[in-house]
């Protein structure tokens, strides 16, 4: 069974709408995402590629309920994300989580860093073990609501910092202080806070240059290998989708044009609009 089903998903945008709320004459339809349909299996990725404004930032947010759909099902482990209450999707939002694409938006910048990566953990109240509470005594571990206490949540930041590259050093400075792919490494470990099964990447390397953007990829690697992760890679680049990716879906104006094995869309593309990606992008080392 996939951990993601995707059946007949749309998302439609009024077009002609005045600045004042009001409808103009003439008023047309945008399909950002037309009737999409795929599976996502556990531990894999699937890169989704495709140029701006094709519709793969909407699908991924989609998928996560960050916007409503027109019309369509989501599934998540077999469950109706669509037809779940607020209560039922708050709790299917700790196993569902984000990166963003631009760092520098992406951090709230009055937060310091560990109060950015411990948010999720206090939002949920949640009670998942990890390596480092061992050193913190059951008693003393959790609150009678089930939410981590502050020395163990601290240890859990840390855990999770050490896990994206960074240390506990930087607990108490401002996202300012820090380069873009910092940022971004922060921002991860925001998204693993809660030991999510599955995370939607949102071009989470195109605000970066391409040496920064080569450690980001392959530390997302590195965390699927270790956390057992399923990925939504959503790129513009062909090159570091191949580089990632289990399977490749490709997407052209709302819809998925092509998909198949990694070795089969760059090997023997279909249709046309996947080999002029192909032939367009520069090969790129990751």
């Amino acid at each position: 069974m996939p951990l993601v089903e995707i059946r007949s998903l749309t998302k439609i945008y009024p077009q002609g709408e005045s600045m004042l709320g009001g409808k103009s004459r003439g008023k047309n339809e945008v399909r950002a995402v037309d009737d999409v349909s795929l599976d996502i299996h556990s531990g894999e990725t699937l890169g989704l590629v495709g140029e701006s404004g094709s519709g793969k930032s909407t699908l991924g947010r989609l998928i996560l309920r960050l916007i409503e759909p027109t019309s369509g099902s989501i599934r998540f482990e077999d469950r109706d994300l669509l037809g779940a209450s607020s209560g039922e999707m708050r709790r299917q939002r700790r196993d569902m989580q984000i990166i963003f694409q631009d760092p520098f938006a992406s951090l709230d910048p009055r937060f310091r860093v560990e109060d950015i990566i411990a948010e999720p953990l206090i939002i949920h109240g949640n009670s998942h073990g990890s390596a480092n509470d061992a050193d913190v005594p059951p008693s003393s571990r959790f609150s009678r609501q089930g939410a981590l206490t502050s020395r163990a949540r601290r240890a859990r930041v840390v855990e999770l910092l050490r896990a994206v590259g960074l240390d506990e050093s930087i607990l108490q400075r401002f996202p300012h202080e820090f380069s873009g792919g910092q940022r971004q490494r922060i921002g991860i470990a925001r998204a693993l806070a809660l030991r999510p099964k599955f995370i939607v990447a949102d071009e989470p390397v195109s605000a970066l240059d391409v040496s920064v953007g080569a450690q980001i990829v392959n530390l997302l690697a590195q965390l699927q290998r270790d956390f057992g992760l399923t990925y939504l890679f959503i790129s513009h680049s062909m090159p570091v989708v191949r580089y990632l990716s289990t399977r490749i879906a490709v997407m052209y104006r709302g819809k998925i044009v092509e998909m198949g094995t990694t070795g089969q869309i760059v090997e023997r593309p279909q249709h046309p609009y996947t080999r002029s990606l192909l032939e367009a992008t520069p090969e790129v080392a990751v």
